[in-house]
């Protein structure tokens, strides 16, 4: 398909389920266009789940998740009656391989994308990421601005407000892209494939949904923590607090639980005068990984950023997610996976820049100020 130079936005207000369904109402097109054409949802999730092991997996991490996060259960539900599509598909969609592992079915299509970059120089503060996704998604991808006000407090973290800024794929929670929340979080996720994931604790698309309600840091890693239950899958999460005064970068690999009920987690940090990189592949937590393109990819994405000389301002950044000098696997993808979006997050101007297309050969189709609470 061609590029579209068009991102659509919500800016919705109430409680968990009243923006969800706004979402559904006003994406219906996309959602139900996405959960037609989605191969995974419906070459691997869709037959997991009519197979009595992929249901018992299903039945199991709904039941953990109602338990620990209600709210972003009837958010989700709120999406699926507003866009009119069943609720397990969009459910299917945030296990990704907890239903196909149970049933032992071949993952066939796995993800290979995105690459982030935290610049941490002297005048500039810039975290940079592409999303990269297979290529049905091009062009179905839309904001969610949410101010989210709860009448009691709501899971295990007892939250009352969120107010916050998500690109988001059709049908999903927000948190799992890029995103930034009233409290001056600015964050990007990077999907990991661990070989085992678990059913009965939490997916990675709701511990990055419960992300968007972090404070500070020692917030932020408690919820990725998830002490009680831990994930069920892993990602890495590039994250920093701009209006915090410590100047620190983090990237935080998170990895199925072990035996403890909490989430495996390996912190790395930039301090002023420091970069970090990230794609998709765990490079300090020693974790089993799915083998094939997904890999493969990541290396020779993560190759090919280490070859440029040390980024020292947002130019540098742009440069280098619009590389594709590697003859197979470009960190700017356009094959069967697409960058289908760039985005630059600027913590001294306090900017999201989002492009549609290389951001080196084009200006953003998008500058949004991070407006944060006073």
């Amino acid at each position: 398909m061609e590029r579209r130079n068009s991102i659509p936005i919500i800016y919705a207000r109430g409680n968990h389920y009243e923006v969800g369904y706004d979402v559904g109402r006003t994406f219906a097109s996309l959602i139900q266009k996405f959960l037609e054409i989605c191969s995974t949802l419906n070459e691997e999730f869709i037959p997991a789940y009519n197979t009595p092991a992929g249901k018992k997996a299903y039945e199991d991490t709904l039941r953990s998740v109602k338990d620990n996060f209600p709210q972003y259960v009837r958010e989700l539900e709120g999406t699926a009656d507003g866009a009119q599509v069943p609720f397990y598909k969009l459910f299917l969609l945030h296990l990704d391989r907890i239903t196909t592992v149970a049933a032992e079915i071949e993952n066939k299509i796995l993800p290979v994308g995105c690459s982030t970059i935290c610049l941490n120089q002297d005048e500039q503060e810039i975290l940079g990421h592409t999303e990269d996704a297979i290529s049905e998604n091009l062009n179905l991808y839309y904001f969610v601005s949410a101010h989210i006000i709860a009448d009691k407090p709501q899971g295990k973290w007892g939250i009352t407000e969120e107010k916050f800024t998500s690109l988001c794929y059709p049908g999903h929670l927000p948190g799992y892209t890029m995103s930034y929340n009233h409290h001056g979080l600015i964050v990007s996720i990077n999907t990991l494939s661990a070989t085992f994931v678990r059913a009965g604790k939490t997916p990675r698309h709701f511990l990055t949904r419960a992300l968007l309600s972090a404070e500070n840091f020692s917030q932020a890693v408690q919820i990725l923590k998830d002490p009680g239950c831990g994930a069920g899958d892993g990602c890495s999460v590039n994250l920093k607090f701009v209006k915090e005064n410590d100047r620190l970068f983090y990237n935080i690999e998170i990895g199925p639980v072990v035996g403890d009920d909490m989430s495996q987690l390996n912190m790395a940090l930039a301090s002023p005068g420091e970069n970090l990189i990230h794609c998709n592949r765990y490079l300090r937590l020693s974790i089993p990984e799915e083998s094939g393109p997904m890999r493969d990819s990541s290396d020779a994405r993560l190759k090919v950023l280490k070859k440029y000389t040390k980024p020292l301002k947002k130019s540098d950044v742009i440069e280098m997610l619009s590389d594709q000098t590697d003859s197979k696997y470009t960190v700017f993808q356009d094959t069967n996976i697409k960058t289908i979006a760039v985005g630059i997050f600027d913590c001294r101007e306090k900017t999201w820049s989002i492009y549609s297309d290389k951001a080196k050969e084009n200006e953003p189709l998008i500058v949004l100020p991070l407006v944060f609470k006073e």
